[in-house]
């Protein structure tokens, strides 16, 4: 099958791209930068996702597209507002109408369980966005779909924006552990390699049109990974700090907090007779006609 990983340099989209070519098909990564982990059999093409041309010549001749290119940066989507909606937004949007325009069977979307959350910020309130989109593009134009909410992932390839990667940076590099959240703080983590496997199966035609979370089994506590590795790298207990930050984007434990937002119903009470304002308003267009 022909499939393109839109984001397919980066941490999960490599990861995707590799099961992808274990399975057999043929894979096409577009990315701003050309992947350090490029496989046999892969094709790389450099491009923007804001671009249309660029983006154009990889969908063209694809069958399943695989949106993972984002700014998903918490921390730094918190400063960046205007860049997170374009990439996270528009850049959805330009994939969406060139998977329209060529027919392509199923978009793939990697989203974020924050999309149901009081927390993550800008970067949340893009994806769900980009989802409420991607449903329209359905109800309009009959493009299948699947949108993977991911949890906390780990592993190789991720950089220091990485949670886990950052910890644990700093226990190798500098000795101490902080947390700029509660000490309370837990997530679901799961293995990248585990979550790209899941996202091959997400082809199947039984996940059209469906909303998939994608994390890991187990709750697991930030003070039992920094247990770990005061253990490992040899760190006192005065070393290792837990901020308490009121404010950090984060969830502390469960990321479903979302709660609806009721209007309340502001009552004018001597309103215009409407049966009145109709006729004066159908007297009124007759004369300017």
């Amino acid at each position: 099958m022909q499939i393109v990983v839109i984001g397919g340099s980066g941490f999960l989209g490599s990861h995707l791209s590799d099961a992808l070519t274990r399975k057999g098909h043929n894979v096409k990564i577009f990315d701003r930068k050309e992947s350090k982990w490029i496989k046999k059999g892969q094709k790389m093409i450099i491009g923007n996702i804001l671009n249309l041309k660029s983006l154009e010549k990889v969908i063209k001749g694809s069958q399943v597209v695989y949106n993972f290119a984002a700014l998903s940066d918490i921390g730094y989507a918190k400063y960046k507002p205007i860049k997170t909606a374009k990439i996270n937004i528009i850049g959805t949007l330009n994939a969406l109408k060139l998977s329209k325009k060529y027919n392509v069977k199923k978009f793939i979307q990697a989203s974020t369980i924050y999309a149901t959350s009081e927390e993550g910020g800008f970067y949340a309130r893009s994806k769900k966005a980009a989802e409420d989109y991607i449903e329209e593009f359905k109800n309009i134009y009959g493009l299948n779909y699947t949108i993977l909410r991911f949890g906390s992932l780990y592993g190789k390839r991720s950089d220091n924006s990485n949670g886990i990667t950052s910890i644990i940076y700093n226990a190798i590099n500098k000795k101490k552990l902080i947390y700029r959240g509660m000490k309370d703080a837990a997530r679901r983590y799961i293995h990248v390699e585990d979550a790209a496997k899941a996202c091959v199966k997400i082809i199947n035609k039984k996940f059209n049109n469906k909303y998939i979370t994608i994390t890991g089994t187990k709750q697991v506590q930030i003070r039992k990974i920094f247990n770990i590795l005061s253990i490992h790298c040899k760190i006192p207990k005065k070393k290792m700090k837990f901020l308490n930050e009121k404010y950090t984007g984060h969830y502390r434990v469960k990321p479903t907090t979302f709660k609806p937002r009721i209007g309340k119903n502001l009552v004018i009470k001597k309103q215009k007779d409407f049966s009145e304002s109709i006729l004066k308003l159908v007297n009124d267009m007759e004369s300017f006609n």
